[in-house]
């Protein structure tokens, strides 16, 4: 498929060609879906941790004696049973991670790149460089209509372009290698320099 290239000045910069097997495939929202759920459950800190009866600070003392209360035997306050003991079978620290094979986690980014090249939300434009000033950026990211958008380099990010962006609210840049599922279907247009189309076809043949 042939999409146009602009300049960030909004400026017709000619055409590229973009291959079907990244930019054309027909969205599938099941493997979108597994793609995101790995990329989230891997990112998750997983430090959540209650007390167990062994851990709260309580009196091991007996609370009253085993017999003849017409109660419930009960040896120490800490039981999960009673206000302030322990809990019992709560969260610990662990890993929410999970494999995913890789060929997979690639086939998700190539239907997440599908998936905005069919809404028409992807926009490929020559060059991602600017001489670090956000006022003259966030010009013309409001000119050329992006609110939220996801700016994909290739290997490197122009360092004034970076630095430019910084404080652009709902602008966000990143390098060919750094391009994830998670980051394309959460912002409104997905914006790709030339070199980052190469270094994406290269990633994903």
């Amino acid at each position: 498929m042939k999409l146009d290239v602009i300049n960030l000045d909004g400026g017709n910069a000619g055409s590229v060609e973009l291959s079907d097997d990244l930019f054309g495939l027909e969205p599938r929202a099941d493997i979108l879906h597994r793609v995101v759920r790995w990329q989230r459950n891997k990112a998750q800190a997983g430090t959540h941790k209650v007390l167990t009866k062994s851990e709260v600070s309580y009196s091991t003392k007996k609370i009253y004696r085993q017999k003849g209360t017409g109660g419930a035997r009960h040896g120490s306050r800490k039981a999960p049973i009673f206000r302030k003991g322990g809990i019992y079978k709560g969260p610990t620290p662990r890993s929410h991670a999970h494999d995913l094979p890789k060929k997979f986690r690639a086939l998700g980014l190539k239907h997440a790149l599908s998936a905005k090249a069919k809404a028409g939300a992807l926009v490929v434009i020559e060059n991602a460089e600017a001489e670090g000033k956000t006022a003259a950026l966030a010009k013309q990211v409001k000119n050329l209509g992006w609110k939220r958008a996801l700016i994909i380099d290739g290997a490197t990010v122009n360092e004034g372009f970076l630095q430019a962006a910084r404080n652009i609210e709902g602008l966000d840049i990143l390098p060919s290698m750094g391009a994830n599922v998670y980051d394309i279907l959460k912002r409104d247009t997905l914006v790709i320099t030339k070199a980052g189309i190469e270094a994406l076809e290269a990633r994903l043949k």
